[in-house]
């Protein structure tokens, strides 16, 4: 489903959805998987700091299964069928030992780039936030010089009637984002 932009955008930014059918029965490709995560590397970053750090599970292995054991059971019931689970995390101190204070900004830039280049290569990618973040730190191991920021699921779309309730519901919205008018403060062209 495209969204209704006000004027016309990208395709892939245009059609980019965040759902929650992945198709279990459909793996990723390593080269596939190297090009979504080489994308995240190359994105922007403050003072070129790139704090983000990617803990990537295949569904199956033990990173998946410990990944997904730090979801909320609402995100568990559908990122089980993902074909890949990454949990992002970042260092919170720059080179120089000051702190840093922007690597959630940071972090987005690379899920974003990674969510764009998934998406060229019809991959699905859906965000989460819904996580238990210490539970996340336990189970991957992840170190305490880091911080869990977001986990991703990426995969193959399946069919939206294969979920049910809420989830379906969800699958079946339609796509909407506030008006430029509200979210553009000042300076917006007429």
């Amino acid at each position: 489903m495209r969204a209704q932009t006000s004027t016309p955008v990208n395709e892939i930014i245009a059609t980019r959805r965040s759902p929650r059918s992945f198709n279990a029965d459909v793996t990723i490709s390593d080269s596939d998987l190297i090009a979504i995560l080489e994308a995240a590397r190359w994105a922007p970053s403050a003072f070129n700091g790139q704090p983000w750090r990617y803990f990537v599970g295949k569904r199956g292995d033990e990173v998946f299964g410990q990944i997904l054991s730090s979801l909320g059971e609402f995100n568990q019931m559908w990122a089980k069928n993902a074909s890949v689970l990454i949990l992002v995390a970042s260092t919170t101190v720059k080179g120089d030992g000051s702190v840093h204070t922007d690597y959630q900004y940071d972090c987005g830039l690379s899920v974003a780039q990674l969510t764009i280049e998934a998406h060229d290569r019809n991959l699905i990618v859906h965000q989460m936030t819904g996580f238990d973040k210490a539970k996340a730190q336990s189970a991957v191991a992840i170190g305490d010089e880091l911080v869990p920021v977001v986990v991703v699921a990426v995969g193959t779309q399946d069919l939206p009637e294969k979920l049910a309730g809420p989830l379906l519901e969800r699958e079946l919205a339609p796509r909407e984002r506030l008006p430029l008018s509200t979210i553009v403060v000042k300076g917006l062209p007429a």
